[in-house]
């Protein structure tokens, strides 16, 4: 009865905690992620399309902040649709096997005004890796606006290691992120 007690306390603690935050909804017209890669002598850029998030925010403790953003590969479009086909195929993200990328982020370290390291951890093709990359966050009206980029070497997810494509596609693929949100 004692333990039933203790635990049912523990999972309340958990909860209220959890809660403080607060739940926070992507604005999606008013966010994007894209990436962009040198290959082929020039810069090819593309977009997901479809994706989603969860962000626990608080404003007064920003470095409590949590999201986790699942990003649906095969929405991925390049100019042009020649190069989207590639990038979505066996040979590099292998959409099909490899329906999702995960994001999720697990703090935000202060580094004065509105900027902050973000430490995440990315989920490509199976492979995990954890990132650290500088952000802006700033609050605008109720709204949270949050901006980044990182560098992620596809190679370490085992995207475009095989073939001849591997040799004409830079390792090193930029993700920028534009995020907007609002109290749920």
């Amino acid at each position: 009865m004692i333990r039933r007690l203790l635990l049912a306390l523990a999972l309340l603690g958990l909860t209220a905690g959890a809660q403080e935050g607060g739940d926070w909804t992507v604005e999606r017209d008013a966010s994007r992620i894209e990436m962009s890669v040198r290959a082929f002598g020039g810069t090819h850029s593309g977009r997901f399309e479809q994706w989603s998030g969860n962000i626990v925010f608080d404003p007064e403790n920003a470095t409590a902040s949590r999201a986790d953003v699942t990003v649906q590969t095969a929405s991925l479009r390049m100019q042009p649709s020649a190069v989207t086909a590639r990038a979505k195929g066996a040979g590099f993200l292998d959409a099909a096997r490899y329906p999702t990328i995960r994001f999720a982020l697990k703090s935000l370290e202060p580094l004065g005004g509105d900027r902050y390291t973000a430490r995440a951890d990315v989920t490509i093709k199976g492979v995990t890796r954890p990132l650290a990359f500088p952000v802006d966050l700033r609050l605008t009206d109720g709204r949270a606006h949050l901006t980044g980029a990182f560098v992620v070497d596809r190679t370490q997810f085992g995207i475009g290691t095989t073939g001849p494509w591997n040799r004409l596609v830079d390792r090193r693929v930029t993700v920028r992120v534009q995020l907007q949100a609002r109290p749920a």
